[in-house]
């Protein structure tokens, strides 16, 4: 029953992925996508290691989901990159990668104040410099 909740969860996410890459900016689509993701990920704990695990396995009920996810970061990337907004040196898989640490870090009590300043320092080394101003996780209301 998890499972299947954070299926439908997963796949609300990956839509929101799709609207974000009609109707934002290439750079803050990307942006807008990996707060989502953090917010996602702060709503259940210990979800970024379940994903993590099911990103490469197929006989995971979450693998659809998973591989969706990460089918919609490395196309937000790209979109980025081919306006000249996101590093040309990484890749989606480099991309999920990054999501999932995050995720991670803010998982954990002792790393979850600093989800703001994580979130701050991954989105700038990701994004080209002076490509977009980078809001806060808090201001945009993920964090509380």
């Amino acid at each position: 029953m998890f499972e299947a909740l954070l299926c439908t969860n997963l796949d609300a996410l990956t839509q929101k992925a799709d609207e974000l890459e009609t109707a934002n900016s290439p750079d803050e689509a990307l942006v807008s996508w990996f707060r989502e993701w953090v917010g996602f990920a702060q709503s259940y704990r210990g979800v970024v290691v379940l994903i993590a695990a099911a990103h490469t396995n197929p006989d995971s009920a979450l693998y659809a989901s998973c591989a969706a996810i990460h089918s919609a970061s490395a196309r937000l990337l790209l979109r980025a990159q081919a306006k000249g907004t996101a590093r040309a040196d990484i890749n989606g898989d480099d991309l999920f990668a990054l999501m999932a640490a995050l995720g991670w870090a803010v998982d954990q009590p002792s790393f979850a104040p600093l989800a703001d300043h994580l979130f701050h320092i991954i989105a700038s080394a990701i994004l080209t410099s002076g490509s977009l101003e980078i809001t806060s996780v808090t201001d945009s209301g993920l964090i509380p």
